[in-house]
């Protein structure tokens, strides 16, 4: 499976950009430490110096995180010089933690510890061959044949991957074969989405449909997996008559497309699914960023009046933009002020570029390990679907993401009226049907109490899920995991903490608990329609269509 990225021409700059996003944080911790009270300073420096010193000595009780991928290796404690070497790094590490002031504002805070995070990370002993026990082993076995195939791949990734290691192994993966397979048919098709009628699995279905509105970036089909990890196949099981969109990947031609046209298609979606299932409500699913734009809509049809919402689903979306999340550190005026700039001569932001950002997020995780995989221990990454949908990235048009950053930077969403959406003032707490939110345990980009507080701004009775797993991961969590479980209880506490030391812990899937919800409030169980579509909107193709593949 190929990444489609209309820039790929453009690798020079886009790695020069990439890495202007990525230092900007830095500016901030360095202005910290000049402006640092020397004594303070001064301490600092002491203690790690007398860190460094009884370490020397082998006085220091220092260990790594027990579930630290980079130290695991039984050298690193069995070896005296390793042992050593991993405690000044984790010491140092400490140290330039202990840099940023306690007290500053979040944002800023957030800024410094992203900074700091990659600083740290990269200067790890475990990303050197010298410095990795496991590393050098391996070479002693094969003669350093790893290193060839590492150099190998590594020159391939600087030419082919904006010089960044490869996550994945996605060349045993293809959409409509092996991915995406959920029967059913595009039964509405515009510039801008296609719309999926999944076939019914049981003879029998509930009354009221179910339309799944996904990001605006990123292909839909995380939804909709290998068979038995896919969201669409449970849901068409439980007897759910079943929808999703599908939105087309913009090009430059599209770089006009902003929210409002997002809106307004997200409106003609719900009123195909209702006339299609000649219901005159539908149930709505939003995950991540399709979650902002579905709470959108939700509020525009409630302040026409419209009773077309019959729930409310809300996956890892966050509503309120000034909470203590890892995004918090681009909230700096002339990062926002480029990166709309950037966009806008593009036309568009290249999925690929975001998709950077987001893995430096995690440097440890998902640049570091790749690179010790792939570069010293020579091993090809994993054959992983989550991964290889993750590689398959799409665009996002100039003008939607300029909407977003300026819903990001202005936090008006929040506000009862200030945010207006096709010349109508919107109030999220117009949206008065039930609602089911999910947050993730790690997730790092919408970290679940600020999901949580999502639900604050809705109106009518919120229950809330908290699943096992990080931002995507906790999506495509299916039953029958024996690792899967998850915490629900309805939202009425104030905080997440006090929530949580209220709610249930169940093993299993969320899926399980929020189709039990959602087919109580789906009307009755009526006989599965013989034929998908409708004369209105006759069924065309197959899914998953000719969209998530362009």
């Amino acid at each position: 499976m190929t990444s489609r990225n209309p820039d790929d021409e453009a690798k020079g700059p886009a790695i020069m950009e990439q890495m202007t996003a990525l230092l900007g944080p830095a500016g901030p911790f360095a202005g910290y430490l000049r402006s640092m009270d020397p004594k303070a300073l001064a301490e600092q420096t002491m203690g790690l110096y007398k860190s460094m010193f009884d370490i020397m000595l082998g006085k220091s009780d220092v260990a790594p995180d027990a579930r630290d991928w980079r130290f695991q290796d039984k050298t690193w404690t069995a070896n005296p010089l390793y042992r050593r070497l991993a405690q000044a790094y984790l010491a140092m590490t400490d140290a330039v933690e202990k840099l940023i002031p306690e007290d500053l504002p979040w944002e800023d805070k957030a800024r410094a510890q992203l900074a700091a995070s990659i600083v740290t990370s990269t200067f790890a002993p475990t990303n050197t061959l010298l410095g990795n026990p496991a590393a050098l082993a391996r070479t002693m076995e094969t003669g350093g044949s790893n290193l060839v195939r590492g150099f190998q791949a590594f020159v391939k990734d600087m030419v082919n991957n904006g010089g960044l290691p490869q996550q994945v192994d996605d060349s045993t993966f293809e959409v409509g074969r092996n991915l995406a397979v959920t029967p059913g048919k595009i039964v509405h098709k515009t510039e801008m989405f296609e719309l999926i009628h999944y076939a019914p699995a049981t003879e029998k279905v509930h009354e009221i449909p179910v339309l799944l509105i996904p990001p605006q970036i990123g292909r839909f089909y995380f939804t909709d997996l290998a068979p038995g990890r896919s969201f669409a196949e449970y849901a068409v099981s439980q007897g759910l008559q079943y929808f999703a969109i599908s939105w087309r990947n913009p090009s430059a031609d599209e770089r006009d497309f902003g929210l409002p046209d997002y809106v307004e298609a997200a409106l003609e979606a719900i009123e195909a699914v209702t006339q299609i299932t000649g219901q005159k409500k539908a149930n709505v699913v939003g995950f991540c960023a399709g979650g902002i734009l579905s709470s959108i809509a939700s509020a525009y049809l409630a302040a026409k009046g419209s009773k077309a919402i019959n729930s409310f689903t809300l996956c890892v979306t966050m509503i309120d933009f000034k909470n203590d999340a890892s995004l918090g550190a681009f909230r700096l005026p002339t990062m926002l002020a480029v990166a709309k700039a950037q966009s806008a001569m593009k036309g568009v932001l290249p999925g690929s570029e975001l998709h950077k950002i987001f893995t430096w997020l995690r440097p440890n995780d998902l640049v570091w390990n790749y690179w010790v995989n792939n570069y010293l221990m020579g091993e090809a990454p994993p054959a992983f679907d989550i991964l290889a949908w993750n590689k398959d990235s799409t665009n996002l048009p100039a003008q939607l993401h300029k909407d977003f950053l300026d819903l990001f930077e202005s936090n008006c969403l929040i506000r009862p009226g200030e945010y207006e959406v096709l010349g109508t003032p919107i109030d999220l707490g117009a949206i008065k049907c039930d609602s089911f939110v999910v947050g993730a345990v790690t997730d790092h980009l919408t970290p679940w109490k600020c999901c949580y507080k999502s639900r604050s701004y809705l109106g009518g009775t919120s229950t809330f899920a908290l699943s096992n797993g990080g931002h995507v991961a906790a999506l495509v969590n299916p039953p029958g995991n024996p690792k899967a479980y998850h915490w629900i209880a309805p939202a009425i506490a104030e905080t997440g903490d006090e929530w949580l030391d209220s709610s249930a812990k169940l093993p299993g899937s969320w899926w399980e608990s929020w189709a039990k919800w959602c087919g109580e409030r789906s009307g009755d169980l009526v006989p599965a329609p013989r034929k998908l579509g409708s004369k209105q909107h006759p069924a065309t193709i197959d899914a998953p269509g000719d969209y998530v593949v362009s």
